[in-house]
């Protein structure tokens, strides 16, 4: 018998080529642009995650808006998929157990469309947009079978939001128990009547809105609107200086940077949450009504400082590390302040428990205001606060 030719230098290629490549590449993108954020992200990071090159990255795609719109797509097919093997007419906590588990699997890479979807365009976020619709009618018919009232969705998005919130931290706790909290919370959520339910909340008392009163002030709240509007790649120093009456170069004399005018619009975002939070917890000594009072203060702080929160919850990650440093210890600060109250609340919880149910009842504010289009309200604030102390189970 005639010895085997020795491999060619294409056939050795060839075998260490993992087949599902693409996948792998789709993965480890949205990982990174999850951490990282859409436009602080290049390919050579996302190859450097799969274990290649750029140039072998750039053979499956094009630029990285194409390797971002991908993952859109592949994560919103997962839930998708998922929902569609869960049989018509099923009972509510088999879908949202449905949903809990794909978003839960894939933590790592789903938390930067909540975001970041902003910088697809037109088309494909209508494309996007029209799947998404598909999973909340799938969740919304099932909350309205189950529990009918007329609410407009608003508890399916609400309950979306519960178990999407997942994405959007990094707190480590096994996957079978994150699954069995977020479900259990996202149907409480659906459950909650955000019209009877609501709990006994005194008024909330937030800081006064920061009056613009020196130029460094007017630009900072010039360029916050921009920022949640265009993203902060998306807005130039013309755009800001523009806006009060500088040449760009003038902005130069009040800050070092762009980025700086950033990292002032998100400390002074902590800043109002902080003084909210202190204000709205004196006098207050049972534990149940502390984290009620926190749930109405985020809620109120959300819809009175719309852009200011979006900016700084969307383009935190994008924030050089120094920068970012003094924002993440007052971050945790305030999840710290939630647990404490939570556990005391709930005392069958552990620390890790606790913290994924207060990014739960985040999630909730963030899809319920959105929902209702940030129309601020009493009975919008008093609904949505309905809804977060049925995601934390007081």
């Amino acid at each position: 018998m005639a010895p085997a030719s020795p491999p060619t230098r294409s056939d050795t290629t060839a075998a260490a080529r993992p087949r599902n490549r693409k996948q792998l590449i789709v993965d480890a993108a949205g990982r990174v642009f999850s951490e990282r954020g859409y436009h602080s992200t290049s390919m050579e990071e996302v190859a450097a995650a799969v274990g290649i090159t750029a140039t072998a990255l750039y053979r499956h795609f094009p630029n990285k808006y194409a390797l971002f719109a991908e993952c859109a797509d592949v994560m919103v097919d997962g839930l998708v998929a998922a929902l569609d093997e869960v049989p018509a007419g099923a009972p509510l906590k088999d879908v949202l157990t449905a949903v809990t588990r794909i978003t839960v699997t894939h933590r790592a890479s789903g938390g930067v469309y909540r975001w970041e979807s902003r910088y697809l365009n037109r088309e494909d976020l209508r494309r996007l947009g029209a799947k998404f619709g598909r999973l909340v009618a799938r969740v919304d018919e099932a909350v309205r079978r189950e529990h009918p009232l007329p609410d407009e969705r608003l508890r399916a998005v609400a309950a979306l939001g519960a178990i999407g919130s997942i994405t959007m931290h990094r707190t480590s706790i096994a996957q079978r128990r994150a699954e069995e909290l977020l479900s259990a919370s996202a149907l409480r959520v659906a459950v909650t009547d955000p019209a009877k339910g609501r709990p006994s909340v005194r008024p909330v008392q937030l800081p006064a809105r920061p009056v613009p009163r020196t130029r460094r002030a007017e630009i900072l709240a010039a360029a916050v609107p921009l920022f949640a509007r265009d993203g902060f790649a998306g807005v130039t120093n013309g755009q800001m200086a523009e806006a009060v009456g500088l040449t760009p170069s003038a902005l130069y004399r009040h800050y070092p940077g762009k980025i700086d005018i950033l990292a002032a619009a998100c400390l002074q975002a902590a800043g109002l949450l902080a003084q909210g939070v202190e204000q709205s917890l004196r006098g207050i000594s049972r534990p149940h009504d502390a984290v009620v009072a926190l749930a109405a203060t985020y809620v109120a702080y959300s819809f009175e400082y719309t852009e200011l929160n979006s900016v700084a919850e969307a383009e935190l990650a994008g924030l050089p590390t120094d920068l970012r440093r003094p924002l993440v210890l007052a971050q945790r600060e305030h999840i710290a302040v939630w647990e404490q109250q939570l556990r005391l609340a709930r005392p069958e919880l552990d620390p890790r428990q606790a913290r994924v149910l207060v990014h739960a009842g985040f999630g909730v504010v963030v899809e319920a205001g959105r929902r209702l289009g940030w129309r601020d309200s009493p009975d919008h604030r008093e609904a949505v606060t309905a809804l977060v102390v049925g995601a934390l189970g007081l």
